[in-house]
């Protein structure tokens, strides 16, 4: 839990709700890195915006290129990495999945970012091709998506009961028409989406457990709260039976 403490920029709450990602990410870089005997790996991260972990990562002395369609998304990452002072380490690049080849060298990353890419994209399996398409033989893939059970258990438990059995039933794990989520996902979708792209799925986390279903107040006012429930997350997290009513799935994968 400390390790990624100093690495996230956003704050305790913030924090909460990316420390199991950061516990993996930050484990296979190092792992990545010491396989490799460099010091910095070459990171991409698809879809990502501006910068929330691409900063970070490039704190750790990696080099980071990010591909995102916002050019205001772009400007802003420019912004957060000069003042963390990495400008030297990130580098933006404007694209998406779907032509993301056209943007980046193919075969030539470490590491690949795809967080929160897959529940927008046309077509998932296409994304996750491409995205593999920019690892190396020995590369390892980082992959965030948002969870079906999650939505419908929050729904339900707002009192949306209609909603909470649309989701169960829909094919994408919508509640209805006010759904910002064109899609969500299962474990088993995710992870046959990821072998179905090359990749083999070394681990799967459940991310946001209980974080979203914890009143603020409770956290913010009861003393060590907020580090009690960090570490329930990150136990949870590795429990495949929490992972049906996470907010997100994280899905750490692999060639081989």
């Amino acid at each position: 839990m400390s390790r990624q403490g100093g690495v996230d920029p956003l704050g305790p709450r913030a924090g909460l709700r990316t420390a199991v990602v950061w516990e993996v990410l930050r484990d296979v870089l190092e792992r990545r890195a010491k396989a490799a005997d460099r010091e910095a790996l070459d990171v991409l991260d698809t879809g990502g915006g501006t910068g929330v972990f691409a900063v970070p990562v490039a704190r750790l002395g990696h080099r980071v290129t990010v591909v995102d369609p916002s050019p205001d998304a772009l400007f802003a990452l420019e912004r957060r990495a000069a003042e963390a002072g990495v400008t030297d380490r990130v580098r933006g690049v404007q694209g998406d999945t779907h032509g993301l080849l056209d943007v980046i060298e193919p075969a030539d990353y470490d590491v690949v970012l795809c967080h929160g890419v897959l529940e927008y994209v046309d077509d998932p399996a296409e994304a996750l091709r491409n995205v593999t398409g920019a690892l190396r033989p020995t590369g390892a893939l980082s992959l965030l998506a948002a969870a079906r059970g999650g939505a419908v258990l929050a729904r339900a438990l707002a009192g949306h009961f209609a909603e909470a059995r649309h989701a169960l039933g829909d094919p994408h794990g919508r509640w209805g028409e006010g759904d910002s989520l064109p899609r969500r996902f299962t474990a088993d979708e995710l992870t046959r989406l990821v072998g179905e792209s090359g990749l083999r799925a070394a681990s799967v986390h459940g991310v946001r457990v209980f974080a979203d279903l914890v009143p603020g107040v409770l956290v913010d006012t009861e003393p060590g709260a907020l580090d009690a429930l960090l570490r329930l997350e990150l136990a949870a997290a590795e429990e495949p039976g929490f992972h049906s009513i996470a907010t997100q799935l994280h899905v750490l994968a692999e060639r081989g």
